[in-house]
């Protein structure tokens, strides 16, 4: 009897973290990076850089960011300069300067103390570091749009002020800011958001063909010869793309695929596979992407998911969505919010892509923002809500 072996060669290669070697159909927002960073490496010191990366989930921001911070340390290093890259994630320090501060200065000091310290010192010691060091710094804040929303314009004006301090001193820090929507700019004080608004670019969402060439560079990289056919992976681009164009939906789908081919022990990845797959994943609300919500996101969310498990409504209104919503909140203990903040909380769920939300239109009374939930079932959503919030909001 033939012993089985894996469709897959190395399914690392299709980690929601790994940064591939090549970025099919970003060379150009690559090379934009690259012209506005080169004098980093060109005159180290004379003037630090800051660059905003705009778009939709699954356009590729986190990895043309990662990719060109691999990139351009390396080119630096070649140059005898010490160039510094170091990506942070502001959802998961749930927004707070302190936090990605503290993350940032671990990665030159391990054992930096946890406390004791406020964000504005934090900030002076990481500038003391990169001087004591010659280290030159690009850090890049990816989802600013959680740290906006937690702290205001505050911890953007420090972190591009901090040069103004020591006009006669070598400029170490630069900055890659990477968010969803530009709008989430407006809220900042104009002096900040001036310093953000020179150098953007956004990334459009993928089409199919872009997608199919995405899926089948990483499918090389993750699986054995002929495991997977062209047919599959355009299969697969139709769905990623029908989700907006999101490359990570994909590239999730391939991986889900092929680990339905493994349990049913096939030599190659089937379109079964794929539709097997496709059930099972939640296009753009992946649990890790609930479970970093805010508590009162958790609570409008479980209220919205509530409702339409009750009715047969294609749609809500606000209004009854903070009925739901306060429902919930007296059934917790919490306090429910006022309506600007609940409706905030709707917008940032909607920029998330966990719901959609609309204005009312034509035939309907009034102006009010209609609510609707299509990418997972209502009944799951809330399973899964319940059983974060059971355990508490850290």
């Amino acid at each position: 009897m033939r012993q089985y072996s894996s469709v897959f060669k190395d399914e690392s290669k299709l980690d929601i973290n790994y940064v591939p070697p090549h970025l099919p159909h970003r060379s150009f927002q690559l090379d934009l990076l690259n012209q506005f960073f080169r004098s980093l490496i060109e005159s180290p010191g004379k003037m630090a850089q800051r660059a905003l990366i705009s778009g939709r989930i699954g356009t590729g921001k986190t990895v043309l960011s990662q990719h060109f911070g691999l990139q351009i340390t390396r080119d630096a290093q070649e140059k005898g300069i010490n160039l510094q890259y170091v990506h942070v994630n502001c959802r998961e320090c749930k927004g707070s300067l302190f936090l990605i501060l503290q993350r940032t200065v671990s990665k030159f000091h391990p054992h930096f103390p946890k406390r004791g310290y406020s964000a504005e010192e934090i900030l002076q010691v990481l500038v003391q570091i990169l001087d004591d060091q010659n280290i030159y710094l690009i850090l890049t804040l990816d989802e600013l749009d959680a740290l906006i929303r937690n702290e205001g314009s505050e911890p953007l004006y420090n972190l591009t002020r901090i040069q103004e301090e020591r006009p006669n001193a070598p400029r170490r820090l630069s900055l890659i800011c990477v968010l969803r929507e530009i709008e989430h700019l407006d809220s900042l004080d104009p002096s900040s958001r001036s310093t953000l608004q020179h150098n953007i670019i956004h990334l459009a969402e993928y089409s199919r063909s872009q997608l199919l060439d995405i899926l089948s560079d990483r499918g090389n990289l993750a699986f054995r010869v002929d495991a997977v056919s062209k047919d599959v992976l355009d299969l697969i681009a139709g769905l990623a793309s029908s989700e907006g164009g999101d490359a990570r939906y994909g590239i999730e789908l391939l991986w889900r695929a092929g680990k339905y081919a493994d349990v049913s022990r096939l030599v190659e990845v089937s379109a079964e596979c794929v539709r097997m797959a496709a059930s099972s994943v939640y296009p753009t609300v992946r649990k890790e992407v609930v479970s970093s919500l805010g508590l009162h996101e958790k609570l409008f969310l479980l209220g919205v998911a509530r409702r339409f498990k009750q009715t047969d409504a294609v749609q809500m209104s606000m209004g009854e969505a903070e009925e739901s919503y306060a429902v919930v909140c007296e059934e917790y203990g919490k306090r429910k919010l006022g309506h600007t903040q609940v409706w905030k909380c709707a917008r940032d769920l909607s920029a998330l892509g966990v719901i959609e939300s609309c204005l009312s239109g034509v035939g309907q009374r009034g102006k009010t923002t209609l609510i609707s939930l299509s990418r997972v079932p209502a009944v799951d959503l809330e399973r899964e809500l319940v059983k974060i919030l059971s355990v508490g909001d850290k």
